[in-house]
């Protein structure tokens, strides 16, 4: 194929989407800029390829999404048998095998106690009817006035209204829909790096979680449902805090009879070594809410995970069972599909992988500290990880919007081969199924990338 051709084809798909397609979070009149909207095709294993041909590595998982990694053939029979057999029921009325099935296979890989689960379509449904689940369990308990929800600064947890609500991620923005969901509270978050407390661990005894108390008891205990928190904070700098935070927002939700949701729509099905991020940290959280890994991305699926000492709450009449129901809730397709993604998970032992293989990513990337004299940081676990970018190590004082660092560093990785997010902070989290050499390569592309932007700045 030739260079004029190959770029006419871009072209005239980038020319359609400019008038037809409303990409999310992409300004209509940037999209033909040079590499502004890649259009990919196709996929196998870690790697992408895009309509004239070029591969890329997926060093996000197309967005913390494709564990088993992409051009599973034996998922796509899956979803073509299941079509084909029953394609949609209503889950109001129904059940299906395969709906069955994926919470039975759920119940044996979910921390104990998590015994039934709630199949909704994405992540933010999940956080969306975990938040309802929260509120209804005090309401049956005769708790009516718990509605306030608690999560924190620097957290990401979806775009529905409930979701959005409970958000505070410095990236997404919250004014242009407010009001949004009244009850909805923040207290600062764990950032080890840039503590909102100017404290430092461990002489901080985790202050961060500590403090949360205070907001409780000024809200009254009484009024509160529930506190929501990823494990590993995406949106706040990938934040791996010590087990002594989450024993610690355990021990005050026991304390003051609150709902705690772990959001693992990112962190779970073995993005960070183990099945879910909460293991981590040994706890159990009462409701758990995933997605993305749940299905690799090959149907849109998502669920809430409850705790049986939630569930049984909603045992009784009509009236204790749980308000609420979505058309393609519990869908035939994408449960079966999910089956055998998590059934591929166990298989192929991917969980492991991404332990193994996230220490030497670790260590790879600890030499890209010392290297860069940009990066400040590495932070993750798993195959779960972020590099912090700051103009002084000394000072940690970032770069401006002015710098245009993320943008630059991002082309820079493309035209490389390597398809991530870069901003304040370089995301590398690849398909679990990536070997060792793949890794290195990636580490690669980061290295040379960083140096050619270290030259021009």
């Amino acid at each position: 194929m030739t260079t004029e051709a190959t770029s006419s084809r871009t072209q005239d798909y980038v020319a359609r989407a400019q008038k037809h397609l409303w990409v999310h979070n992409k300004q209509e009149a940037t999209l033909d800029r040079e590499g502004e909207l890649p259009i990919l095709e196709r996929g196998e294993g870690i790697y992408l390829w895009d309509v004239e041909g070029r591969r890329y590595i997926d060093g996000l998982s197309g967005l913390w999404v494709t564990a088993a990694g992409h051009g599973r053939e034996e998922l796509g029979e899956v979803a073509k048998e299941q079509m084909s057999q029953l394609q949609y029921v209503s889950s109001f009325d129904f059940a299906t095998p395969s709906g069955i099935g994926l919470a039975e296979k759920l119940a044996a890989v979910t921390p104990d106690g998590i015994e039934r689960f709630y199949f909704v379509n994405s992540g933010s449904e999940a956080i969306e009817m975990a938040i309802k689940m929260a509120k209804q369990y005090h309401f049956n308990r005769g708790d009516k006035k718990r509605y306030k929800t608690i999560s924190r600064i620097g957290s990401y947890h979806g775009q529905t209204a409930g979701a959005l609500s409970v958000n505070a991620a410095n990236y997404t923005s919250r004014v242009p829909f407010e009001p949004l969901m009244p009850g909805a509270l923040h207290v600062p978050g764990i950032n080890c790096y840039r503590c909102p407390f100017e404290k430092t661990y461990p002489e901080c005894d985790v202050f961060c979680a500590r403090t949360i108390e205070d907001r409780i008891l000024f809200e009254k205990p009484e009024t509160i449902a529930c506190i929501i928190a990823e494990p590993i904070s995406n949106a706040n700098g990938n934040q791996v805090p010590p087990q002594k935070y989450w024993q610690t927002l355990r021990d005050l939700c026991d304390r003051y009879g609150i709902i705690l949701i772990a959001d693992e729509v990112i962190n779970g099905f073995g993005r960070t070594g183990k099945w879910f991020g909460i293991e981590n940290f040994g706890i159990t959280p009462d409701l758990m809410t995933v997605a993305k890994g749940l299905s690799s991305g090959y149907m849109p699926i998502g669920a809430v995970m409850a705790h049986r000492r939630v569930a049984d709450a909603f045992l009784g009449g009509k009236d204790e069972q749980f308000s609420s129901g979505l058309t393609f809730g519990t869908h035939p397709v994408s449960t079966a599909v999910a089956l055998r993604n998590v059934e591929i998970i166990e298989r192929e032992r991917l969980v492991e992988n991404s332990e193994t293989l996230g220490r030497h990513l670790g260590e790879l990337l600890s030499g890209v500290v010392e290297r860069h004299p940009i990066i400040a940081e590495a932070r993750g676990i798993g195959l779960y990880w972020a590099l912090e970018i700051v103009k002084d190590k000394a000072t940690r004082e970032p770069f401006g919007p002015a710098d245009d660092v993320g943008a630059r560093l991002t082309q820079k990785f493309r035209s490389r081969g390597l398809l991530t997010r870069a901003g304040n902070l370089i995301y590398i989290a690849p398909p679990l199924v990536i070997n060792r050499e793949e890794v290195g390569t990636i580490v690669e592309i980061i290295d040379e990338s960083l140096t050619e932007l270290e030259g021009e700045i």
